[in-house]
């Protein structure tokens, strides 16, 4: 898709120094600006990009007062930063704004669908399958029987939804996620071999949910697993049964929570924390990358280590743990010597 300058100008509320019909096709970094692109300069230490660019158009702040003769058409605006990314998220919009069902797609007539929906082709819709208003869903997802997906949500392609599960509204789920999958619950017998325990439960997401690609999320063994409103999870997480993550947390890629672990609000949580099951981590925890949670966390506590401890006490650990060596040495010095004195 096309704009001109006049029409991002309009967007933005911007001013145009330069050709208005000017049209650009793609975005990209100033340094690496080619003709019929979009770019835009917030950094003073770009500057000198701003000369011999190939962009077309570029944003630029109002106080920018260009030293020599600039080739692209400047749209000056009050925050070239925010400008540019409020246009990102219009063209985001732009790009995401599809409707109707595409063919080949399986809809029962069990299916409740709100207006401007979207499903893309090769899509299995289950049984009694509530979709909300403009909910778009893109090629190749499949949403089980009796899943209910909130308005506004998007699946990218290849998301799976399994039955009975629910989906809030203005959620993101992105590529390769898994929602509902069973729990990891088996329980061993007389002879060493393991059994199923049938997970009969669910998975809730709340509003505004995000959900990075290849994430997963099983469904709890009774009841449901439980993601509040606005937590933001990265890519490839694990999500274990009956776990309840609270509102506003975020947690970054490979960490892993075992089953019924319940984490508070508005934690901030590094990639590749392992969380034991069956433990409560309080609101407004901090925990760095790598770090292993095997206890309940209170409220406010910053951790990091494995088993994880005291943020400040690793760190002061860790200078000691550093300087073992030279301390090893100088003991043995100190031990020869009084052996020698002795």
């Amino acid at each position: 898709m096309k704009f001109t300058a006049e029409q991002i100008a309009d967007i933005l509320e911007g001013e145009i120094l330069g050709n208005p019909s000017v049209e650009v096709s793609k975005l990209s970094k100033i340094e690496e600006g080619v003709e019929g692109a979009l770019t835009f300069l917030a950094n003073p230490k770009y500057t000198s990009h701003i000369y011999n660019t190939k962009a077309s158009i570029v944003i630029v702040n109002k106080s920018f007062n260009p030293e020599k003769e600039v080739t692209p058409t400047l749209i000056m605006v009050d925050d070239a930063y925010k400008s540019f990314s409020k246009l990102l998220e219009y063209y985001n919009q732009v790009k995401l704004n599809k409707f109707g069902i595409e063919q080949p797609v399986f809809l029962p007539e069990s299916t409740r669908m709100g207006k401007d929906v979207y499903i893309g082709a090769f899509s299995y819709i289950g049984e009694n399958v509530v979709i909300g208003d403009n909910v778009k869903i893109f090629p190749n997802c499949f949403i089980g029987d009796n899943a209910t997906i909130g308005d506004n949500t998007i699946l990218f392609s290849g998301a799976k939804i399994y039955s009975e599960c629910i989906i809030g509204n203005y959620c993101v789920i992105n590529s390769g996620v898994i929602i509902g999958a069973d729990g990891f619950g088996f329980t061993p017998n007389e002879k060493g071999e393991y059994t199923k325990i049938p997970q009969i439960g669910n998975v809730i997401l709340e509003d505004f949910v995000d959900i990075g690609a290849a994430t997963t999320i099983d469904r709890a063994t009774l009841g449901s697993t439980i993601i509040r409103k606005g937590v933001k999870l990265d890519n490839q997480i694990q999500i274990a049964h009956n776990v309840e993550i609270g509102k506003n947390t975020v947690i970054a890629a490979q960490t892993g929570i075992a089953g019924s672990t319940k984490i508070g609000e508005n934690c901030q949580i590094g990639g590749q924390v392992g969380f034991a099951g069956h433990i409560i981590i309080g609101n407004n925890v901090k925990i760095q990358a790598q770090s292993g949670i095997g206890r309940n966390v209170k409220d406010n506590e910053v951790l990091q280590g494995s088993p994880a401890f005291s943020y400040g006490d690793y760190n002061k650990s860790y200078v000691y743990f550093k300087n073992l060596p030279k301390m090893a040495k100088s003991i043995n010095q100190l031990e020869k010597k009084d052996y020698g004195n002795s």
